[in-house]
């Protein structure tokens, strides 16, 4: 498939350097660092204001500046924007509540939030904790994106631009340090090869010590470890014709993504099966019950190691009537993990890893312009694969039967778990094919019209083998239950395929200069699903091929909004959106023979609505402002057959959370910003001194995909300043913090394996500080 997409563009650039040239002119990669706020969400180059969807528009001098050198940060200037990691592979973006469901990530299903750097769609959630590298601009669309994009999203699109080589030379260089041994260094460098051919190499390398300290092996957790480096080549033989060839590379070594004791829960088992009278039993008493000391006694090592890459080749033509597109691509994720499952020091679970290869092979097809004056288009046809293989292992240690079996059982066959353990072969293949387009028509000077459609295509399969090993040795029929009721050998393949057809209408309407009006009313889909982590028993004893696929779910979704500026320097839009989901597919934890992982199942409907508030204030030249404020109410409409909530552990197997609240959403969320500078001298040069604030905040939310009183995350705010000097000639210092408050919150919680009624919290950043200095010529 790559080696045919290749041709096809070694093929298309010899035509387009063929075609009859006009005269030079300045590429687009030397426009790019003009004022105006351009985005390409509709992968035409248009000003944000007159785009007709809610989005943010971040710049690659505030990311720096704001310290937000990765996804997570996102959220503190975007308030819709949620991240949620316990490690790089359980990793998931949501928009507005939606995009993945919460738990451990299952590869067997697709992101509802499309994250696109350069135009190449980023299969895995992974790459969301990679630092940003050289970035010029990150737009977060809000809202179905399948018109337009070439992967289908139903909840939103990030679309990453980085700096493009160019012809006129350049240098950038950042470092910053800061306390608990951080250090950030960042370069870029451009420039003419030949007349025609330009290249940029860029690099980041962080690191910093852990937030968190093991008691058991005095050391810290937590840290952070990336390099990655990013070249580029832009080869420009006349206008209108651009030929990018771009490879980047990311390697991350942190010992991370460890979580600490946060409570426990009472549930309705017997009391000797409860934590409490367990830890006792055992004569186990964690290091702090107060998850804020950052301490911990995990007794197995954490590794959170992954190599991430890949290689694009775009061609943009400008060619009759619009502009042509294409873009090849291929990448990969390497994942080398290891975890403490049962995050105690204790030997429950000595050994949890699932290492996963990851490739993706992509091509998109697009063409955007204009047939008349009256009626513009974008049309495009995108052709996706990836296979993911995974072997992993998990392994039971010597208090493990205490935790998972019945004391009785536990103490009648002494080592009956000892070393018992499961390995597991997965081999998944995901193939999927689309074509859309959309069309705009100015029906007047004020009224635009906008139709959409997108058909999808999508085939998935699965090969699962699991095995076990070790444990008590016996042919006691009884005994082997026992040990199968925890980890059990399971074999089966699924294969599955679907088509889709959804599409949009957006009305526009410019009420006066400066007043834009929207609506759009959306269907979308996610598409059909494979469960690639086990699956339960049927009465039989077999697995549930039934569960094995997952159903698509089905989207409508209404918006309707305004943007506005109503006076010079002022910005204001405000958007409100019901979106609904039929066969919301969902992560369900169930207790069957072998299924200690969770699988995935589907919530009959699920609805989120919301109004959002984006606004910005530029006072003068010396003085700026920007806010953003989001309500979002998102519920189950009927789910009759959940998982039950920690507390009911032990009670009914499924439960009714038909009206309760979805996870991860905050009712209330905003972000307030500000700058002030003024005009000044420093070490004799002339530039401005300047002090910043941005602050964030979020209600309280549901940390579990059953809402539970005990997994509820209380709402915090964060606060995070700069103050330094901008000279005129390209330097730059500043002193920057970050929680300036040290306020003391959770980025989740999440309840410990095993059903004991323990759960377990990643804690936010402490309050940091640090310096950085920046220097461009």
């Amino acid at each position: 498939m790559l080696k045919q997409a290749l041709a096809a563009q070694v093929a298309l650039v010899a035509i387009a350097a063929a075609w009859p040239s006009m005269a030079a002119a300045e590429t687009a990669a030397d426009a790019a660092d003009s004022d105006a706020i351009v985005v390409t969400a509709r992968r035409v180059q248009e000003n944000v204001q007159d785009v007709p969807i809610p989005i943010s528009v971040i710049s690659g001098a505030q990311l720096e500046e704001s310290g937000s050198f990765n996804v997570n940060r996102l959220k503190e200037q975007a308030p819709t924007v949620q991240f949620y990691s316990s490690n790089p592979r359980n990793s998931a973006i949501t928009v507005r509540g939606l995009g993945a469901p919460f738990g451990l990530t299952n590869d067997g299903i697709e992101p509802g939030v499309g994250l696109y750097i350069d135009g190449v769609f980023v299969a895995r959630p992974a790459a969301a904790t990679l630092d940003f590298i050289d970035v010029q601009q990150i737009e977060i669309l809000r809202g179905p994106q399948g018109t337009l994009y070439g992967k289908n999203t139903t909840a939103g699109a990030i679309n990453v631009t980085t700096r493009r080589p160019s012809f006129t030379p350049q240098t950038q260089f950042e470092a910053s340090l800061g306390d608990y041994g951080f250090s950030q260094f960042k370069g870029s460098i451009t420039g003419p090869i030949t007349e025609t051919l330009a290249a940029r190499l860029s690099f980041s390398a962080t690191n910093r010590d852990g937030f968190l300290y093991n008691a058991a092996t005095q050391d810290d957790l937590n840290d952070l470890n990336n390099i990655g480096v990013r070249g580029q080549l832009l080869f420009a033989p006349r206008e209108g014709l651009n030929v990018i060839f771009a490879a980047d590379y990311t390697r991350q070594r942190p010992e991370g993504y460890a979580q600490v004791v946060a409570g426990v829960a009472p549930t309705q088992r017997a009391a000797n099966r409860q934590y409490t009278q367990i830890a006792a039993d055992l004569g186990y008493t964690p290091p702090s019950w107060n998850p804020f000391d950052r301490v911990t006694d995990v007794d197995s090592p954490h590794r959170s190691y992954q190599d991430v890459g890949g290689a694009a080749l775009t061609v943009e033509w400008d060619v009759g009537p619009g502009a042509l597109t294409s873009i090849t691509a291929w990448r990969f994720w390497d994942w080398d993990p290891s975890n403490d499952r049962d995050f105690l020091g204790l030997p429950i679970t000595t050994v949890s890893a699932n290492p996963s290869e990851q490739r993706q092979w992509t091509q998109e097809l697009r063409y955007a312009g204009d047939l008349t004056p009256n009626i513009g288009f974008v049309i495009g046809a995108f052709a996706f694969r990836q296979t993911i293989d995974s072997d992993g292992l998990q392994e039971q240690g010597s208090a493990a039967a205490r935790f998972l079996l019945t004391p009785s059982a536990a103490a009648a066959t002494p080592g009956l778990l000892d070393g018992y353990g499961q390995t597991s072969d997965i081999a998944s293949e995901h193939v999927s094919g689309a074509i859309f387009g959309q069309l705009e028509w100015r029906v007047t000077e004020r009224l635009r019209l906008l139709p959409g459609l997108r058909f999808n295509y999508d085939e998935k399969e699965v090969d699962y083998q699991s095995a076990i090993y070790g444990g008590l040795q016996t042919t006691d029929p009884a005994l082997i239950a026992l040990q199968r009721s925890i980890l059990a050998p399971q074999s089966y393949a699924a294969q599955v395929d679907d088509t889709n057809l959804s599409g949009q209408l957006t009305i526009a309407y410019q009420l006066a200069e400066n007043y834009n009006l929207y609506a759009t009313y959306a269907t979308s889909f996610k598409s059909v699903g494979l469960n690639l982590g086990g699956l339960p028993n049927d009465s039989s004893g077999q697995p549930a091929l039934s569960a094995a696929t997952v159903a698509p779910e089905e989207v409508r979704h209404i918006e309707v909004g305004i943007k506005t500026q109503p006076f010079a320097g002022v910005t204001l839009n405000l958007t409100a959106f019901e979106t609904v989901i039929e066969d919301y597919q969902a992560q369900v934890v169930n207790a069957s023979v072998g299924v200690l992982r969770g699988y995935l199942a589907n919530a009959d409907e699920v609805r989120v609505t919301g109004v959002e508030l984006d606004a910005s204030w530029r006072v003068n030249e010396f003085f700026s402002f920007y806010g953003a404020l989001a309500y979002t109410d998102g519920r189950y409409e009927r789910f009759t057959d959940a998982p039950p909530p920690l507390e009911a552990t032990g009670g009914p197997q499924v439960v009714d959370i038909s009206g309760q609240r979805l996870p991860g959403i905050s009712e209330w969320a905003g972000s307030l910003g500000g700058e002030y500078q003024t005009p000044g001298q420093f070490l004799g040069r002339e530039g401005a001194y300047f002090a910043a604030i941005d602050a964030s905040f979020r209600t309280d939310f549901s940390s579990s995909a059953t809402p539970s009183r005990y997994l509820d995350v209380d709402g915090y705010g964060l606060l995070n300043g700069r103050l330094g000097f901008r000279a005129g000639d390209g330097w730059d210092v500043y002193l920057w913090g970050r929680n300036l408050t040290d306020e003391d919150y959770f980025e989740f919680l999440s309840a410990a394996p095993g059903g004991s009624g323990l759960f377990v919290g990643y804690v936010g950043d402490p309050r940091t500080w640090g310096i950085t200095l920046r220097g461009s010529f």
